[in-house]
């Protein structure tokens, strides 16, 4: 009976794992902790204060890239939006990309207009990058 059982215990916490790095908790945020320590863009390096975001979209990955923690950046929330929404993304060498339908205005009200590089990406990163260049950045 236990051996039926594992199996559907499994799928169970799986299931959970991935609800939770949905809200960008648990196994996740972790992950991308892993690689990165603070917001690349504002400094923050408080956890309490970043949100894990995912390079490739949620709705776009396998479940094993929903969890991967090089699909994964921690953001300011007002960094996560416009990076989510395509207005900001990264070269591989971490050259930061503005998309032309952000006001300049927005930018530095936020104080960010001194922000070229944030650091060089690991390969594994840069290939998330590349997909949110391709699909989400508008450029």
């Amino acid at each position: 009976m236990e051996s039926q059982s594992r199996p559907q215990y499994q799928r169970v916490f799986r299931t959970l794992q991935l609800v939770l790095a949905r809200r960008g908790q648990g196994v996740f945020k972790a992950n991308v902790r892993l690689n990165e320590r603070r917001c690349r863009i504002t400094g923050v390096s408080d956890p309490r204060f970043l949100i894990a975001s995912h390079i490739k979209p949620w709705r776009d990955c396998t479940d094993q890239e929903k969890l991967d923690g090089c699909n994964g950046l921690l953001l300011s929330p007002h960094v996560d939006r416009l990076f989510d929404r395509g207005r900001i993304s990264f070269a591989n060498d971490g050259t930061l990309l503005k998309s032309a339908v952000l006001p300049p205005e927005v930018w530095s009200a936020w104080g960010l207009d001194n922000i070229i590089n944030v650091g060089a990406f690991t390969n594994a990163q840069a290939t998330y990058l590349a997909l949110h260049r391709e699909a989400i950045f508008k450029g």
